[in-house]
């Protein structure tokens, strides 16, 4: 066996050795997921038929314990695996009544479960248990797929056995399932010397009688694999595609910045998305290139990769050298009408009886020349996964491509073939996107949380009102965005809700809410990390003691109006620049303050803004309207983990009303003890927390209150003296 080029041997022999069986078929799973060459996220399976003793017999049987639906090699855990009696499992074929009712096969695979495994098994079961070996990999290899995608891949595959001493078999295009099962377990009955299987459009199956020697012998195919494919792919270098048609844009990051909102908005009409944007080499080579359009429109090959991708992406006719963005979006427009009308038409002419309903007619990848890709999801990992399924995409067609020598396999159909690149015909597409069974593994997925697909951008974020508001939010599925002034403590709020939360989800970034360009930047940072943005809270606000006894520096006026009422003003405007390029619905939270209707002494600054913030609201509500609600919080005094209350100032309240205290007690104590005396000026007397303000802020911004602009919610206790008249 030769040694790797391309791919390294993972595999510790020492912690292997503390695993039993089970746990090595999940160790030898994650080690093949972690590298995106051999198989994507949520791509391929694995197996190993292992001997166990029957719960109620006693008897020692074999169990085939198979990846389960749904899964993913890289991250899978033990419990993440199917396991079935295999002298069960083998008496189905007397169930099988032909290709027409394979899928009705999976309805027994829950009688073959063994002990009280209930993981659903996948659809390729089948392929792992009618082969005869004992433990069996079945992978995506970008190399693998170029094989088996390129109209003279069969011929290939025998040049390939010939270089590197193998004896691989080529397997015609069939859909995954029972049949395809049956397929492998005849080709393996002609083939006993095989050493592996490459099936069409799809993948690679390779095996062994150990677990180190099923990785070790899948990683040696998967790399010869790629030395064959790369030896052409380098050869070509520039020359791939055709060449380049278009040049990359220097400035494609600024670009994608500011177009990425409208193309979130334009695909995500019927259904808010995430966004991710890719512009590695690759991917700017293929955009950029003379068949870059072509192939795009060609469809990908691999089922796993369009059940993300769908059938086609959306490749925009577009000059990055000779059109503004004006043109781009009229070019845009212009191809998502057409791809509206195209993927709808592949849907009535494809759809069945009993086929799932149509999913929507946008794309989920969008390519421009000279910037680069954008994928779409329900959350970014979803859309980062979507992106990296056509990055793939696009290795299959630079190595089929790179093979093309003029010749095709028998039977090819040559309409479904550029520059050598096979893609599935339409229909085949079709019976994989709309499978009844991929349908069943949508519908088994938990449902979408009352923020799901939405970002919000928390400004404030850093402690308080505004640090509540993102956990609250990330409870609820919202992708939040941590703002505040400092880089290091958004950064550290960051880092905690990421391990709280969805990791991908969350997002720090630094501005001055005082500063338009700092303001503009974080936005154009958001809409680059997560295409754009739908709602704003701010709780950021200052508040200065009287600087020469009982009045303030006029300074101290103006800095204190800048940060609470020009601030709100910059960052409302700002924001709605966003949501007007997206043409989606928008949310703004302000927040006031009680001190907004309580006349009272030696806070003037803070009060006076306040009250401004509060009429702020409504005219903002009235010029905003209808596309973005603006509503506003009016919490009474909130101690409790609040930036604004440093120390000094709790003491220095403590002195003004005369609350004993001891020098000596921690501040934590302080903070409470000047909590409980403003809690007792209300008619509930309870202290005002975070998550009170909070709650009724989050009831603001949610779908709950789509009906509710221009309105402040007080949330002071009962607090007879602000209330509003």
């Amino acid at each position: 066996m030769m040694d790797p080029v391309y791919l390294k041997d993972q595999w510790d022999a020492k912690l292997a050795a503390t695993f039993d069986e089970v746990e090595l078929l999940r160790y030898r799973s994650n080690l093949l997921g972690a590298d995106l060459r051999i198989t994507n996220f949520g791509g391929g399976n694995t197996s190993s038929k292992l001997k166990h003793q029957d719960p109620l017999t006693g008897q020692d049987v074999e169990v085939m314990w198979v990846k389960g639906s749904g899964g993913d090699l890289g991250s899978i855990k033990r419990e993440g695996f199917a396991a079935l009696y295999m002298d069960k499992f083998l008496a189905l074929k007397e169930k099988y009544r032909g290709e027409a009712h394979e899928d009705e096969m999976l309805d027994y695979y829950p009688l073959c479960r063994f002990g009280l495994n209930n993981v659903a098994a996948s659809i390729d079961t089948p392929l792992h248990g009618l082969i005869p070996f004992k433990h069996v990999d079945h992978t995506h290899p970008d190399w693998g797929i170029a094989l088996a995608a390129s109209a003279n891949g069969q011929r290939l595959l025998q040049q390939f056995n010939e270089q590197f001493g193998y004896h691989l078999i080529w397997l015609p295009w069939q859909r995954p399932g029972y049949h395809l099962g049956m397929m492998l377990e005849a080709a393996l009955q002609k083939s006993p010397r095989a050493e592996g299987l490459l099936l069409a459009s799809h993948g690679l199956i390779t095996w062994g009688d150990a677990q180190y020697e099923c990785y070790r012998n899948s990683l040696a195919i998967i790399d010869v694999l790629g030395q064959f494919v790369q030896s052409r792919t380098e050869k070509k270098g520039e020359r791939l595609f055709s060449g380049a048609k278009f040049q990359t844009r220097e400035d494609r990051r600024e670009l994608a910045a500011e177009i990425f909102p409208f193309v979130r908005g334009q695909v995500g009409k019927t259904q808010l998305l995430i966004g991710h944007y890719n512009n590695l080499p690759e991917v700017l080579q293929f955009v950029n290139s003379t068949d870059g359009a072509k192939l795009a429109f060609q469809g990908t090959s691999c089922p796993d990769h369009f059940i993300r991708t769908k059938v086609r992406p959306l490749y925009v006719e577009w000059n990055p050298q000779r059109d503004d963005m004006n043109a781009l979006r009229v070019a845009l427009l212009n191809g998502l009408a057409q791809y509206h009308h195209d993927y709808a038409a592949y849907y009535e002419a494809n759809k069945e009886a009993s086929s799932p309903a149509l999913r929507g007619t946008n794309p989920t990848v969008v390519l421009i020349p000279g910037i680069g890709m954008f994928s779409f999801g329900k959350s970014k990992k979803e859309a980062r996964i979507t992106g990296e399924f056509y990055v793939n995409a696009i290795h299959v067609m630079e190595g089929a491509t790179a093979m093309h020598d003029g010749r095709m396999n028998e039977g090819i159909d040559a309409s479904h073939v550029a520059d050598n690149y096979v893609a599935l015909t339409p229909r085949e597409a079709f019976r994989i996107e709309y499978w009844a069974l991929e349908e069943a593994k949508l519908r088994r997925q938990p449902a979408e949380k009352e923020m799901a697909r939405k970002v919000a951008l928390v400004i404030g974020a850093g402690s308080g009102i505004g640090l509540e508001f993102c956990h609250r939010l990330a409870k609820e599925g919202a992708h939040v965005v941590v703002a505040d002034r400092e880089q290091k403590l958004v950064d550290e709020v960051a880092a905690k809700m990421k391990t709280q939360y969805d990791a991908e989800a969350t997002l720090a970034v630094t501005l001055d809410i005082t500063d338009r360009k700092t303001v503009r930047a974080a936005l154009k940072n958001i809409a680059l990390h997560f295409g754009g943005v739908d709602v704003l809270i701010n709780t950021a606000a200052i508040v200065i003691p009287p600087d020469k006894g009982d009045s303030y520096e006029d300074e101290t006026w103006d800095k204190t109006l800048r940060v609470n009422v020009s601030g709100n003003y910059i960052l409302t405007e700002e924001f709605a620049e966003v949501i007007n390029a997206q043409q989606t619905p928008g949310v703004v939270l302000l927040t006031s303050s009680a001190n907004a209707v309580v006349p009272k002494m030696g806070s003037e600054p803070y009060d006076v803004s306040k009250a401004a913030v509060s009429h702020l609201i409504r005219e903002l509500a009235i010029r905003f309207a209808p596309h973005i609600r603006v509503n506003g919080i009016s919490p009474a005094t909130v101690v409790e983990g609040s930036a604004m209350f440093p120390r000094e100032r709790v003491i220095a309240n403590l002195k003004k009303y005369a609350i004993a205290f001891d020098e000596s007690e921690d501040t934590t104590s302080l903070m409470n003890k000047l909590a409980e005396y403003y809690a007792q000026r209300t008619l509930t007397h309870r202290p005002i927390r975070p998550q009170d303000v909070v709650e009724a802020g989050y009831f603001l911004v949610s779908s709950r209150a789509d009906r509710t602009t221009g309105h402040i919610i007080p949330v002071d206790g009962g607090l007879k003296e602000a209330f509003l008249r």
